[in-house]
């Protein structure tokens, strides 16, 4: 079944979605661009890295759901069979600092013969969003795109945080922009608040080929019936909160336990 929003589904930016929504969109976007852009393009998914150091605190939780501690009682000591012997002492290292590993999909579309990168499309996370070496990092890797020949495609689904550097942004709750190398420093905005609808974006090519499409609507129902999000993300909360009168708005929407 379809999102019951009109637009962007609040409930899928929570923690507990989020990722897995990001890492569906991705690919789901990849085929229905791909299918547009055979044979002379191709649509490729490629993954930002980003590690993470861990306190001595976050260590004991650095393990995913199905990974396991398991304490168990110490073997018996054994007898030694013959005449105790000295063993060598021991050398003692350092393990390297615990880190977690982050890693975010987004999309290349490269001309099939010389592999050319002709645009990057990328559907942000919070990670991207929040103050600090993520963030940076990929603020110097949209700075080296907008400073060359490659269209850029930047989706932006998540309230929180703050917006990509840009000037005259309007008011809006999410947005989309689409910078086209030949129109810099001018970028193509779609603002959109929560009440609606999500619409359909161009995804640039080399001129004079036309632009592919790409409905965003579309996209956020025809994942949120293939992964069953009704089932779970209405247990949880929109992540920042809803302003008071759009949280009275969006309660409509919500379905009722299943």
């Amino acid at each position: 079944m379809p999102s019951p929003f009109p637009g962007m589904n609040p409930y899928l930016e929570q923690e507990d979605a989020w990722h897995d929504f990001h890492e569906r969109f991705i690919p789901h976007a990849a085929d229905v661009i791909g299918a547009q852009i055979v044979p002379r393009y191709i649509a490729k998914i490629d993954e930002h890295v980003f590690i993470h150091e861990l306190t001595a605190d976050e260590r004991l939780f650095a393990g995913r759901a199905d990974v396991a501690v398991v304490q168990t009682a110490p073997a018996p000591a054994r007898q030694p069979a013959g005449p105790a012997t000295s063993s060598p002492a021991p050398v003692y290292a350092q393990l390297p600092p615990a880190v977690d590993v982050e890693r975010s999909s987004f999309i290349e579309i490269r001309d099939r013969q010389s592999r050319e990168l002709i645009t990057v499309i990328e559907l942000l996370s919070p990670s991207n969003k929040r103050s600090g070496p993520d963030r940076e990092q990929y603020i110097a890797k949209r700075r080296q795109l907008l400073a060359s020949s490659v269209h850029l495609v930047e989706i932006d689904l998540l309230r929180g945080g703050p917006r990509m550097p840009m000037e005259d942004l309007p008011d809006c709750d999410y947005c989309a922009i689409v910078s086209r190398a030949q129109d810099r420093p001018r970028v193509g905005v779609w603002p959109i608040m929560l009440r609606e609808p999500l619409p359909e974006i161009p995804i640039p090519l080399r001129d004079p080929d036309p632009a592919a499409k790409l409905d965003l609507q579309q996209a956020l129902h025809h994942l949120y019936d293939a992964a069953g999000y009704q089932y779970y993300i209405y247990m949880g909360r929109p992540q920042p909160p809803l302003r008071p009168n759009d949280a009275a708005w969006a309660g409509q929407f919500v379905p009722a336990a299943t």
